[in-house]
């Protein structure tokens, strides 16, 4: 099944993005009166016949509408240090993406090596790993933000910050709680300062490991990511 993407839907018909018509007139060969699977992003899913073909903008009559559950649950958010190599942090938001992720939230830490981004290029990575994925859910992407305005603000569920000095003893598998919301930090190459770390402690976010080995950035926040999807699935 190819799923397309469509974020603004009023009325039984819609318009593909130029981006989306192209893909299905010239990459797929789609024709007219082809039946087409859409969504939102939202959990909404709709069958759709295709009634206009136009590579900047084709037409889509919507047949049906169906409201998926959320793919879990609990609730996955994690911030984390942009990468310098922004390629880097695209494979992250991808992966996270296919793995199952609610919210990301860029970091801007002591030693971040990145201090911009741009959000709706990355905004297009999260849509083809959704659609890539079959889901319909899209992760909301944050704006960046600064760290110690970041950790002062209030989150209800279990919090914790990814600190490549925390003991054995506070594995993340062993500290979470299954079925819980949770935010995690994942810092830059250079790790959290200790003041970040201080700042994070005293804001209630407790130090866990993500295992033996050191990873990179975007290794560690697949890992975070996969580790909590994994627990869950252990209930």
């Amino acid at each position: 099944m190819q799923l397309f993407y469509i974020s603004d839907l009023t009325g039984d018909t819609c318009q593909l993005s130029e981006e989306e018509s192209w893909h299905c007139v010239k990459a797929l060969r789609l024709k007219q009166g082809d039946p087409i699977q859409l969504t939102d992003g939202k959990g909404n899913f709709y069958q759709g016949r295709l009634i206009e073909i136009h590579p900047k903008g084709s037409v889509v009559k919507l047949l049906t509408s169906t409201q998926m559950p959320h793919i879990h649950s609990w609730r996955l958010h994690i911030a984390i240090a942009p990468t310098k190599n922004i390629e880097r942090f695209e494979w992250f938001l991808e992966k996270a993406t296919e793995i199952g992720i609610d919210e990301i939230t860029p970091l801007i830490c002591e030693h971040s090596e990145r201090n911009t981004l741009k959000i709706s290029r990355l905004e297009k990575v999260l849509v083809s790993a959704m659609k890539q994925s079959l889901k319909t859910w899209l992760p909301i992407l944050n704006e960046p933000q600064n760290f110690k305005h970041f950790v002062s603000q209030e989150f209800k569920g279990q919090k914790f910050i990814a600190w490549c000095e925390a003991g054995i003893e506070s594995e993340l598998q062993k500290v979470y709680q299954q079925g819980s919301e949770v935010l995690i930090l994942i810092g830059p190459e250079g790790d959290f300062s200790l003041l970040e770390v201080d700042l994070a402690k005293k804001a209630g976010f407790g130090p866990v490991s993500l295992g033996f080995s050191r990873f990179r950035t975007e290794t560690a926040g697949i890992v975070a990511c996969h580790t909590i999807d994994l627990l869950n699935k252990m209930k």
